[in-house]
């Protein structure tokens, strides 16, 4: 009775045996194409092996090892290139260029007129060198003083002089033919005689002098400010001094 149970059971575990023995042979199969391939463990198929977290299998000291770098990643890692402009982190200047943009050596986005303006962004490319242009590249017309050397306001007032509105017909004209849209600011001074808190509104009044006729020429996009008596350009000791100090000053932007 005994006898046929022993020849049942060694009937069954032949071919489990032999099937233990096939995988054991497999794994070394594999074992050596990971030598052949390097220390990482391959599969009979030459590919590696990963776990569920995507990790391969690394033999370290006879001892399979999960490391988290897999199939090319596994190679010798180089450089990194964080944005993906071709350039390395460590000789990348401008880490984060968005993808796509062409960059130069230092990984900075091409700014091919040299206007401070990135070609990727730069609406008016080509533009001459020097001229000032707006945040997408065109040009606009440069900052303005008037009010210094032709004519000046005269003392504690905002009317505008015939002289004084020559100058601005003449700012309309720098405006009118630049491809960009400027933004003014127009700033008001005044000299230091009076009181501060009266020539802080002086100087208010006579932006808004300026703001005015510009307006009537058909120019938008201002901005007016006074600065009173704090920016001074010349002497106030002297009357011409303080002649030049009543001005009014337009910036672009």
């Amino acid at each position: 009775m005994f006898e046929k149970a022993d020849k049942k059971l060694s009937t069954v575990v032949a071919p489990i045996g032999l099937a233990v023995g096939l995988a054991l042979a497999g794994m070394n199969a594999a074992n050596a194409a990971g030598a052949m391939h390097g220390p990482y463990l391959n599969d009979s198929s030459g590919k590696m092996v990963v776990n569920g977290a995507a990790e391969c299998w690394k033999t370290v000291g006879g001892v399979n090892k999960a490391v988290p770098l897999c199939g090319d990643a596994a190679k010798k890692a180089g450089p990194m290139d964080s944005d993906g402009d071709g350039v390395v982190d460590g000789r990348d200047e401008c880490p984060g260029t968005p993808a796509g943009v062409p960059v130069n050596a230092a990984g900075c986005a091409k700014d091919s007129d040299g206007d401070g303006v990135p070609d990727y962004k730069d609406n008016c490319p080509g533009t001459a060198k020097g001229v000032k242009v707006n945040a997408v590249g065109c040009e606009i017309a440069q900052d303005i003083t008037i009010n210094t050397t032709t004519d000046h306001f005269d003392f504690d007032s905002a009317d505008l002089k015939a002289a004084m509105k020559s100058a601005l017909d003449a700012v309309v004209n720098m405006l009118n033919p630049t491809p960009g849209e400027e933004q003014l600011e127009i700033i008001g001074h005044t000299d230091s005689t009076g009181p501060e808190a009266y020539n802080q509104r002086l100087s208010e009044r006579r932006a808004q002098s300026v703001a005015d006729y510009l307006a009537g020429k058909g120019v938008s996009n201002m901005s007016i400010k006074g600065m009173g008596e704090s920016q001074p350009v010349a002497d106030n000791s002297t009357r011409e001094g303080r002649a030049m100090n009543r001005r009014v000053e337009i910036r672009t932007k």
